[in-house]
């Protein structure tokens, strides 16, 4: 989900992008002498995971510059998340019906309606896994985590369960279907052979 366009979403310097990593050898040649090797290789190319999980905390950190008065992250507290996901709603692409609204419940409403477009739970659920993991990864405690926070457990599950009622769509988690045993190719073993049969 990305959150921002680029031009209102700079990039900033973090810790999660990695730069070159340069390493210098020594090594000992014929006559006895040290002579130093430097190389250069590039890290590997982040993910995209890592890629939206930086993109995500640079718009966080954004909002907390852009918030009146402006908020410092060791002062953010799980009640600053809520705000920031309520912000986030306006962005939405998601139709959620109102209990007014005659296609409450529907999955595939007949025609439109004027119910406000929202950010989909499944989408801020992600978005909240990804800054949790970034907020540590920035050198915050997890014991003081706000996207961790109690109250943003509950509204994120009181958010799914009123999706799930308004637009008529289960989130119930899809089991994982065990494994099937691997079958073996390997013939019968055959039956242990009487000696005293003669």
């Amino acid at each position: 989900m990305d959150l921002a366009s680029s031009s209102t979403n700079p990039n900033f310097s973090s810790p999660i992008m990695g730069g070159q990593i340069t390493t210098t050898t020594a090594t000992t040649n014929s006559t006895g002498s040290a002579t130093a090797t430097t190389t250069t290789s590039p890290s590997s190319t982040p993910s995209r995971y890592e890629n939206q999980k930086r993109r995500d905390w640079n718009t966080f950190c954004q909002y907390l510059r852009n918030h009146r008065p402006p908020l410092s992250l060791p002062v953010c507290s799980g009640a600053h998340v809520l705000e920031f996901l309520r912000y986030l709603d306006q962005f939405g692409k998601t139709k959620v019906h109102n209990q007014t609204c005659p296609f409450f419940g529907l999955p595939n409403p007949p025609a439109p309606c004027p119910c406000p477009l929202r950010q989909a739970w499944g989408s801020l659920d992600a978005l909240i896994g990804r800054l949790r993991a970034a907020y540590e990864e920035h050198g915050g405690r997890p014991e003081g985590n706000p996207f961790g926070a109690r109250a943003v457990r509950i509204y994120l599950r009181e958010v799914r369960d009123f999706q799930a009622k308004a637009r008529g769509v289960s989130y119930e988690k899809k089991r994982k279907r065990p494994k099937p045993k691997p079958t073996s190719t390997a013939p019968p073993p055959a039956p242990p052979h009487d000696s005293s049969a003669g």
